[in-house]
């Protein structure tokens, strides 16, 4: 009897006895940037242009592969902004009209007062030196409140000139020390809720164990509504903000519930983007193509305990020399957020209910 010849598979066997059906191993296909073909050459990395596709052929048959696209391991931009914003020269020009034209609504107040409040180094001075900057139309950095002192701290308020420096806009940034996070270097809830309030007077120095009283030089015990902080902006670095602790939080949760329960609405501010994103470092103006942005922003609105609605990114002037019209826009972008969320104060404070006058 003859010996039956051995059937070697070249690829995988499936089906039953007596009935064989040998698939080919799977080929990966990669189109080549000469021909655009098919190549089955094994590629050393996955391009972040030109997505690999795993094709699964039968040989034996020989029909066309089918393309299964495989995902990137590689972090990649949004496809769409998710928020509009138009990067050009015009819209600057138009955004700083707005800003300087900007009066508040109450005649009893010539400028509505913003205090910036957030962790220490977390860039506040900074971001009042770039709206300066821009303004002026030349970056210049001021000495930072409490980066240089850590046992006292001045309260410094920061009228933003127009363009031409004729006259103040309607708008006042206010800086005093960062929150300590447990430090002792950091201010009270006591200490803050003052400054809001109106009691603690320009160029008060904070001191650790010196709280605000009524027996305090220059304590305003009867502030008028210009005295006030009419909006609130938290400014947190986005470098760092997986890095804070549980603990500021916390002090986030108690600072916006006593805020709020003074009727001053609360905005925030997303500094040090560039550090968390390389490309947006290259150019401002993918800012909101990038995923790792929107990812940290929602762990900052997490933060803060509040929407991202309210949080708007910006790049502070740092090194650079010169000004950008992409730089600008982010951060007259964020002013003219400020400047909403301040309205809504004077709008809250209607006459019937304050007996002052408001513009129409």
């Amino acid at each position: 009897m003859e010996k039956e010849k051995e059937v070697k598979p070249s690829g995988f066997e499936f089906g039953v006895t007596g009935a064989q059906t040998t698939i080919a191993p799977p080929v990966f296909s990669f189109p080549t940037a000469s021909t655009g073909q098919p190549s089955t050459q094994p590629a050393a990395l996955f391009s972040l242009s030109s997505q690999p596709k795993f094709s699964w052929r039968n040989q034996n048959e020989g029909e066309k592969p089918e393309e299964i696209p495989v995902l990137s391991t590689f972090p990649q931009g949004l496809d769409s902004a998710w928020r509009d914003v138009q990067w050009t020269e015009e819209q600057k020009t138009t955004l700083m009209k707005t800003v300087s034209s900007y009066r508040p609504k109450c005649e009893e107040v010539p400028q509505a007062r913003v205090l910036l409040l957030g962790p220490l180094h977390s860039g506040k001075s900074s971001f009042i030196s770039s709206v300066q900057s821009l303004f002026n139309g030349r970056v210049s950095n001021r000495a930072m409140v409490g980066s240089f002192f850590p046992t006292s701290f001045t309260k410094k308020s920061f009228s933003i000139h127009t363009q031409k420096r004729e006259e103040n806009t309607g708008l006042v940034l206010c800086d005093i020390p960062g929150l300590g996070d447990g430090e002792v270097s950091g201010l009270t809830l006591h200490d803050i809720l003052s400054v809001i309030k109106g009691h603690v007077p320009e160029g008060h120095k904070f001191s650790p164990g010196q709280p605000v009283v009524s027996e305090t030089d220059g304590y305003v015990k009867s502030p008028s509504l210009k005295e006030k902080i009419h909006c609130v902006a938290f400014v947190v670095d986005a470098s760092r903000i997986t890095s804070y602790s549980k603990g500021l939080g916390s002090t986030f949760k108690q600072l916006r519930e006593h805020i709020s329960d003074l009727c001053v609405h609360q905005v925030a501010l997303l500094t040090h983007v560039d550090k968390v994103c390389p490309k947006t470092a290259r150019d401002v103006s993918e800012v909101y193509r990038s995923l790792s942005i929107k990812e940290t922003m929602s762990k900052a609105g997490a933060l803060l305990g509040m929407s991202t609605s309210y949080i708007v990114p910006v790049k502070n002037y740092s090194s650079e020399l010169d000004l950008d019209v992409n730089t600008d826009v982010l951060l007259l972008s964020a002013v003219d957020h400020i400047l909403n969320y301040a309205d809504l104060f004077f709008q809250d404070h209607m006459p019937q209910n304050t007996g002052q006058k408001f513009k129409l």
